[in-house]
């Protein structure tokens, strides 16, 4: 095991390939988390070979049972032409690095994770509720390209929860409003607006070019249209939904779980889901869940943790709980299921799917003019056992 104990901003420079960045001065808080075995040789390196005899003598006396300090340091290391990389992120400017100097403190985003954040391009298919916390979240980490996909404008009953948008911004489209608050707050992100309503027939176009895709829709038609698009496209999706005092997530990634079908096959009847403007919603319950899902957008980026493949998490507000489930493949599935996995109806899950809906049991129609109905938070389905 190589360990780093030089400073940030030496680690920032360059480093041996391989080797893990601890600084000296944190590492007797750190030691365990970063070295678990014992028994494993340590060698330990700074820039002249003096900080790092003082962590391997510490070491020892913690019990590693080999730790070495490298004599020389990176001096010598380098002076005798063996490997060395400078990461991505010692391209940040002196004002990224100022803007996300907490985010390069951490060995699991580094300047290396903060490059891949400023190269993503993450979709935001909604600019409601949900929306408007994972935009700005992500905007504020750094995420390059953000993509919003909403056709609605701001409507003063939106205020109680979607942050994106203002009092003075009523009556403006939901992008453009967005489009402004996420400049105030972090000019380098580039908005890419997209005004449309997602559906069946560009779904695939506005999708494509995305890393990640933030669901924050708020129809069945029109998760079923994203989540066919997405599996084909091998694109994982951050699903949320609310209602009144509760939420769930998950993420729909088809490569390594189940998707959207597979949970639910087919839409309720509308009684069972009715939309936040008949059943109302906590407004801070759609901000929680949108902060989630642009934490489980920013592990995926970043290459870190568990995302919430395979796994549906439920919140409940008034009681302050989080229960996990777990969710699996459907093998009959007709959009990742066996068959349509083996290529043999790829090309028609998605039109088949969608032609088996009855349209009397999808939510209503986005068709009404701006401002006549509050359609941004999405629907979920209430049963007696969510199990």
């Amino acid at each position: 095991m190589l360990l780093d104990v030089r400073e940030p901003r030496e680690w920032d420079a360059g480093r041996i390939p391989g080797a893990i960045h601890v600084p000296l001065g944190t590492l007797p808080a750190r030691a365990a988390e970063v070295l678990p075995d014992p028994s494993v040789p340590v060698v330990v390196y700074c820039a002249h070979g003096i900080r790092s005899l003082q962590a391997a003598r510490f070491l020892e006396v913690l019990g590693y049972a080999d730790a070495r300090s490298m004599a020389g340091g990176t001096d010598a290391w380098r002076a005798g032409g063996l490997r060395w990389e400078a990461p991505a992120g010692s391209a940040l400017t002196p004002e990224q690095a100022r803007r996300y100097s907490r985010h390069l403190l951490m060995p699991e985003v580094g300047p290396e994770g903060q490059a891949r954040l400023l190269d993503a391009r993450v979709l935001l298919v909604g600019a409601g509720g949900l929306g408007s916390p994972a935009a700005l979240y992500l905007a504020a980490a750094g995420v390059g390209t953000l993509g919003i996909v909403d056709f609605d404008v701001v409507d003063v009953s939106n205020l109680q929860r979607q942050v994106l948008h203002t009092t003075d911004r009523v009556g403006v489209s939901k992008v453009e409003s967005a489009r402004v608050t996420i400049a105030a707050l972090n000019p380098e992100v580039r908005v890419v607006a997209h005004e449309e309503m997602l559906g069946p027939e560009n779904v695939a176009s506005l999708i494509g070019d995305y890393d990640v895709v933030i669901d924050g829709t708020d129809s069945f038609e029109t998760r079923y249209a994203l989540n066919d698009a997405a599996v084909r496209l091998g694109i994982p999706v951050v699903h949320a939904s609310v209602y009144r005092f509760e939420g769930q997530l998950t993420v729909f990634d088809a490569a390594d779980g189940p998707c959207y079908r597979c949970l639910y096959p087919s839409p309720p009847p509308p009684e069972l889901a009715p939309p936040c403007s008949v059943a109302g919603v906590l407004g801070v319950v759609p901000g929680i869940m949108g902060m989630l899902q642009a934490n489980e957008a920013l592990k995926i980026v970043l290459g870190i943790g568990d995302p919430l493949v395979g796994r549906l998490l439920l919140f409940d507000a008034l009681e302050t709980t989080f229960e996990e489930l777990t969710l699996r493949r459907d093998p009959a599935c007709p959009t990742c299921g066996e068959v349509a996995r083996s290529g043999e109806a790829a090309l028609g899950a998605a039109a088949a799917g969608a032609a088996a809906e009855p349209a009397s049991a999808a939510a209503p129609e986005r068709s009404a003019p701006a401002g006549a109905r509050d359609p941004e938070e999405p629907f979920i389905l209430r049963t007696a056992d969510p199990r």
